[in-house]
């Protein structure tokens, strides 16, 4: 599997295409005048360190450490210009790997992390700082279960459908479906909640503009509501209604909910009774095609796995022009290059494969509700040039650089403390 994926394959039956995104006033606001401080996505470098299901990783790692010839570990590795097996890298930030070079390891596979692949998929990393090309340490820093919200910018394709931005509590890659990735937007500079990566004094101004308490993630809620993709960035247009704003911030948080997908503490997204879906009939150990069954409401995967009902609003969410379930099941079942550390995989079906791919149809299901139910933000929108008087914009350049979070010493390079 590549970390950039491959160019989306015309689908006969697709939806017809949303019209471009409209003109964008050069003094709109963005989503990068809201949250200054951004990051660009993860650069894996090689495929192999990445999967979806950790025992596949353990065993890619297992298959490389047991290589006899240095010249076949050296292959199976996948050299780049920035990671060879004799590079001398840092540790990750929280996480203890070890920072020898890489050609004299012999030990066990670190614990594969959850991430997010992409715009909807949870997939696993091997958090092992000289396996991967630019893992940005940055995010790994402010990485907090319970308080930290990544929002992922996802990229500006002309005439394509789904939304502009999306917001994950995993640590995202920030690739895009459709290739062309946006960045990522940590919600607090610091672990803990503290810090928010917000323009300096946005919130005092929008309580005081709308008359009622704003925390930082109701400024998230309302972009994730409001987005508009644009060539320029993410475009997120604030109302000069209050009650335009509260409607926005309620949709939002109804969309952070699904996002998160249970995460701090949060309820897992379901569907109600009647219309939750269900596997009907097995899935096959290895099923080579994904349709949809209109008139059934039903997902055939393989030629016996049925799952229904799926809403049609469901099997046709795109992100990037790209549907999102044929991705999740493509990362799943796309052929691995003979001999490759990418084809030691699974070699069937998981059970868990199945309960993941039946909560992605429910959070795409109630996504598109919500979706469809969202209220334009209307022409009555505040200008740049109103925040700029207010002293608000723009950002000062230390709200565009990271925090400095250390309140421990990071190891660097073979077992050295890292100088930072």
């Amino acid at each position: 599997m590549s970390d950039v994926p491959d160019a989306p394959q015309p689908v006969p039956d697709a939806p017809r295409p949303a019209p471009d995104a409209p003109h964008v006033p050069s003094r709109a606001l963005l989503l990068d005048d809201l949250m200054p401080w951004s990051v660009a996505p993860l650069r894996l470098g090689r495929g192999w360190i990445m999967g979806p299901d950790p025992a596949s990783l353990r065993a890619r790692w297992d298959t490389l450490v047991r290589a006899g010839a240095q010249a076949d570990r050296e292959t199976l590795f996948g050299p780049t210009r920035l990671r060879t097996p004799h590079s001398s890298v840092a540790a990750l930030p929280g996480q203890p790997t070890a920072t020898t070079r890489f050609a004299s390891e012999s030990g066990r596979c670190p614990e594969p992390v959850r991430v997010l692949h992409g715009a909807f998929d949870e997939q696993w990393l091997i958090p092992d700082h000289r396996l991967i090309d630019a893992a940005r340490p940055e995010l790994w820093r402010v990485v907090d279960s319970t308080h930290q919200v990544f929002a992922v910018e996802q990229g500006y394709v002309p005439g394509t459908a789904g939304p502009a931005l999306l917001a994950t509590a995993l640590l995202p890659d920030g690739r895009s479906p459709a290739g062309r990735p946006g960045r990522i937007r940590p919600l607090y500079r610091r672990p803990g909640g503290r810090e928010p990566n917000l323009a300096p004094g946005l919130l005092d101004f929008l309580a005081g503009r709308y008359g009622c308490p704003v925390d930082p993630e109701d400024v998230l809620a309302w972009a994730l509501d409001a987005a508009q993709p644009s060539a320029r960035g993410v475009v997120v247009p604030l109302p000069r209604d209050p009650r335009t704003w509260l409607a926005g911030v309620e949709s939002g948080h109804r969309v952070l909910a699904l996002l998160l997908r249970g995460a701090r503490g949060g309820e897992r997204p379901r569907l109600p009774g009647g219309r939750r879906p269900y596997v009907r009939a097995a899935i096959p150990a290895r099923p080579g095609t994904l349709s949809y069954d209109a008139e059934e409401a039903a997902l055939l995967v393989g030629t016996t796995g049925r799952i229904s009902p799926v809403p049609e609003t469901a099997w046709r969410f795109e992100v990037g022009g790209v549907r999102v379930l044929e991705r999740w099941f493509e990362e799943r079942t796309a052929a691995a290059p003979a001999g490759s550390l990418e084809a030691v995989g699974s070699g069937g079906w998981p059970q868990e494969w199945s309960s993941e791919l039946l909560e992605l149809v429910t959070v795409l299901a109630l996504l598109a509700e919500v979706r469809e139910s969202r209220r334009s933000p209307g022409t009555a929108v505040l200008g740049r040039d109103e925040l700029c008087a207010a002293g608000v914009l723009p950002a000062p350049p230390r709200a565009r650089r990271p925090a400095s979070v250390l309140d421990h010493r990071e190891e660097g390079p073979g077992g050295q403390f890292a100088l930072l």
